[in-house]
């Protein structure tokens, strides 16, 4: 939305009072006294002409900046005056005009209660357009209104010393001048509607501090600069201390702002000069201590400058302090609470196009791709719309293809230069983290690169908070975010490492630098990370010692990069992360020397890894060559392992069973894979993943209680039981027995799960029966599977649900899946499940009586049309599910859905 339009402030001041009184008196003295001060004054005895409307001088209010209204024994005695004092008083609300009432030998106790004078002038008035007029209600809100403001009373003092007073009070006011917001302010007004509701200025109780925080060239200067305009009039003095940041590294930096700070808010007839930074602080307290004051503070970047300009309590009760930054942390170590953080964020489809229309002018002759790449580059980002609408202002559809073209391989600088400050201002982990993250993690999870980052030295979890409180990242659902042209000047800065020679960069990710580096025979250099990831199956030519002379070389991950290997390839012994998925069955050899290898993820196999003790996370999904799990015990600090779909893996190494540290180890879709070790003992065992693991027969023995292990799954596999031991699985929250076509039975041990959460036994069509609780027997155990939420028995052919008896059994249960079963009835005690909310019994065929359901049941499934139901005991009306409300009408005709 752009900016809406305002009344173009004409006049300094308006006049209001009564001719016949005053007009050549004393309002003639105070105007000339106005005019010599060069002070722009409307009156309307020289502004407006014979039979002009009283419309023209509604429309003079508006156009000023401030009112005096001069009350004399007459005043309301005149309708036109009257009619003047309601607009001022609207102007004063809606417009911010500045309203100084002058008492003119009249009291203002006369002025808000009609006595005296003011009593029989209003009498008149009531006579004339009646008690109830609106009128006439208007005029008396705003005479009470005015009368309650603070002004100046004359009686017996000298009137020529009054005036000098007054003309000294409007100088003040207008030393304090709207500031220059933007040329095309689109978006803006929407944004300091809520900031003023932010700062509650109604309340004088003591003094509120705001902060603006975004990432550069979003817009926060502009918005601050608006909100400034929109309120500083409300306050005794007012100061926009801008560029902060700039300002405060000079050698008397900080000395200067305060300088400023004192100056623009006491406008002193002669300069106050601060000596050090200690005095400066001093002097604002004692000066401004009891001032109601509006200070904005414009790009801060360090906490000094807040200590040293920007304490609230050194300011009077009602001040406001407003702090743009791109830093957030700054603000809460200033105790600037999260309620009064506004974050600025890009401006919506319809603004960006906008405000690149208002600059390139003309967009109407440009194709609409165009446009959109145009937009699409600055994604909202109110910088890079008013630099690119000023290249491309008045040019043709080729000039602004070229220039998206230029724009796409070489950022533009005034963009660049902006966003590079906050990156200049990080510590040497965090612009290592940043620049890792530009050149090749946007788009990828957060817990996969702290993982590469962490492997790599750096300290991820602090570095991540830094960049997302600079506003140079941000995280969406687990997925980190980087905006397109921050990511586009982490990459330049990589790319001004050396323009002409890839091989002196830091950092690789494009196929032709890629291509150029491996290629050829280089000395040494200054690589630390090379990550390609191309969309199809690509070959490149290698040669077989050119990663050894990437002596820094701490990262290399390559995707659908395909060598002949002539001859073995050698990585250097400080590589940190290493993928190459896909890469031919001779896989690269490590130089010789401690490997300090964290990640690996290759589908070949290495011979041993006897020298490989800090390796954290491997994983040879779809190696096809793999048969035997290898031996891994010479590999402590192992995490996680993933065996994802080796179609010919059949036997795993038993040191895995055993692995101290050990927290994921998946074998999902190995579908020749049968043979485990016979005891599983991994103590931090997290997740053990079987699914689809269609040969696999045995779950193994559980000879201890494993606290860590709170995930297994093991739908798709041919099981046919589950061991007893699975009651040392204490922490277990979720099991996966789904399409088990071979399990028979479950042990009565199942119910010792005092953490299982969800049990999903779905289509596992051979099962006998659910264990009752009554089999289970160990006195020690009260109640079975006491946080149990979600059960599903899917077409499992079960003929009775008798377990559901017992209330000792799954007293929280929520969900209950009974779809495609052959049970006859449910069982009574169903009603008396207060946790029950959903209960699914679609397609039960042979179920005959459904009995009274819990009140809180929110939904029941359709139960299908040749359900036979010869009994019927409801106790609440029950909700057709929302897939039932939206399936077709013969479904739901066939719902049963009755109510008592």
């Amino acid at each position: 939305m752009a900016s809406s339009s305002k009344s173009k402030k004409i006049y300094d001041v308006f006049l209001s009072f009564r001719g016949m009184d005053l007009r050549n008196s004393f309002i003639g003295h105070l105007y000339q006294a106005l005019h010599r001060n060069g002070i722009y004054t409307f009156r309307d005895s020289d502004e407006l002409k014979k039979g002009e409307q009283i419309s023209l001088l509604m429309k003079a209010i508006e156009e000023s900046c401030i009112a005096i209204i001069v009350f004399s024994e007459n005043y309301t005695s005149s309708t036109w005056c009257l009619e003047e004092v309601a607009k001022i008083m609207e102007c004063k609300e809606q417009k911010d005009l500045i309203v100084l009432p002058v008492f003119y030998k009249v009291d203002p106790k006369e002025v808000r209660g009609g006595r005296k004078s003011y009593q029989k002038a209003m009498a008149k008035h009531k006579f004339k357009f009646g008690k109830d007029s609106e009128k006439l209600k208007r005029w008396k809100t705003a005479l009470l209104n005015v009368g309650n403001l603070s002004g100046w009373h004359l009686n017996d003092r000298d009137e020529s010393e009054l005036i000098q007073e007054i003309v000294k009070k409007i100088s003040t006011y207008l030393a304090q001048t709207p500031l220059h917001v933007a040329k095309h302010p689109v978006g803006i007004d929407s944004r300091v509607v809520k900031l003023k509701s932010m700062l509650n200025l109604e309340s004088d109780d003591g003094v509120l501090m705001v902060g603006i925080w975004g990432q550069g060239g979003i817009g926060k200067t502009s918005l601050a600069k608006a909100l400034y305009n929109a309120i500083f009039r409300k306050f005794e003095g007012s100061c926009f201390l801008e560029n902060v940041r700039e300002t405060s590294e000079g050698t008397k930096g900080l000395v200067t702002l305060q300088e400023i700070l004192l100056n623009d808010i006491l406008l002193p007839q002669q300069r106050l000069e601060v000596s050090n930074v200690d005095g400066g602080i001093q002097l604002i307290q004692r000066r401004l201590g009891c001032k109601k004051v509006l200070l904005i503070l414009d790009d801060v970047d360090d906490l000094r400058q807040l200590n040293t300009l920007a304490e609230g309590k050194w300011f009077g009760n009602g001040s406001r302090i407003i702090v743009t930054t791109r830093d957030k942390h700054l603000l809460t170590c200033h105790r600037i609470d999260q309620d009064h953080v506004y974050e600025v964020e890009a401006l919506d489809d319809n603004q960006a196009h906008d405000l690149l229309t208002k600059h390139a002018l003309q967009m109407h002759q440009i194709r609409t791709d165009l446009v959109d790449s145009a937009l699409n580059y600055a994604k909202g980002l109110p910088l890079a719309l008013e630099v690119m609408g000023s290249l491309l202002c008045g040019t043709t559809e080729d000039v602004w293809e070229s220039t998206l073209m230029k724009l796409a391989r070489i950022p533009d600088k005034k963009i660049n230069n902006v966003l590079k400050v906050s990156y200049d201002g990080l510590d040497e982990n965090e612009k290592e983290i940043f620049l890792h993250i530009a050149c090749f993690f946007n788009g990828r999870t957060r817990e996969y690169t702290k993982k590469i980052l962490d492997s790599c030295d750096l300290l991820t979890v602090v570095g991540f908070d830094t960049l997302v409180k600079r506003s140079l990242i941000h995280f969406e659902f687990g997925i980190l975010k980087v905006h397109d042209l921050i990511q586009a000047m982490g990459k330049d800065i990589v790319n001004q490492e050396c323009r002409d020679d890839p091989g002196r960069r830091s950092r690789l990710w494009l196929y032709d630098d890629v291509a150029n580096v491996l290629s050829r025979d280089m000395g040494d250099c200054p690589i630390k990370a090379i990550v390609l990831e191309l969309p199809e199956p690509t070959e490149m030519r290698i040669g077989h010692d050119v990663f050894t002379k990437m002596r820094r070389l701490r990262l290399l991950i390559l995707h659908n990069v395909h060598d002949s290997f002539q001859g073995p390839i050698y990585l250097p012994s400080e590589l940190r992360w290493f993928e190459w998925p896909g890469c031919a069955r001779q896989i690269p050899e490590i130089s010789a020397g401690p490997k300090k290898l964290v990640g690996l993820n290759i589908t070949g196999v290495l011979k041993q890894f006897k020298d490989f003790q800090n390796l954290k996370y491997i994983t040879f999904s779809y190696c096809e060559w793999l048969v035997r799990s290898p031996d891994l015990s010479y590999t402590p600090n192992l995490e996680e392992l993933n065996f994802q779909n080796c179609k010919n893996l059949v036997e795993a190494h038993e040191s895995l069973a055993y692995h101290d540290k050990l927290r994921v180890l998946n074998f999902s879709g190995c579908s020749e894979f049968s043979a485990f070790p016979n005891e599983l003992q991994s103590k931090n065992l997290q997740t053990l993943n079987l699914e689809n693991c269609t040969k696999f027969e045995r779950l193994p023995h559980i000879p201890h209680k494993l606290e860590a292990l709170d995930r297994l799954h093991l739908q798709g596999t041919a099981i046919k039981e589950l061991p007893v031991s699975i009651e040392n699985l204490v922490s277990l929250k979720r099991m996966c027995l789904g399409t088990c076509k071979n399990l028979v039975s479950l042990p009565p041990s199942i119910y010792k799960l005092q953490n299982l959460e969800i049990l999903n036994v779905e289509g596992c069509t051979n099962l006998v029966g659910f264990p009752k609780y009554e089999d289970l027997v160990d006195p020690s155990v009260k109640t079975g599977l006491s946080n149990l939420r979600h059960l599903d028995l899917r077409g499992c052919n079960l003929s009775e649900v008798e377990f559901l008896e017992n209330l000792s059994c799954f007293p929280l249960l929520k969900s209950l899946n009974l779809v495609d079963n052959n049970f006859i009835n449910l069982p009574p005690s169903i009603n008396k499940r207060d946790h029950l909310s959903r209960l699914h019994v679609e397609n039960c065929h042979q179920l005959q009586k459904i009995p009274k359901l819990p009140l809180i049941l929110r939904s029941m499934d359709h139960l299908g049309a040749n359900t036979n139901l010869d009994t019927f005991s409801w106790s609440i009306f029950v909700t057709v599910s929302e897939k039932l409300q939206n399936s077709s009408p013969s479904r739901r005709d066939a719902t049963v859905g009755l109510s008592y």
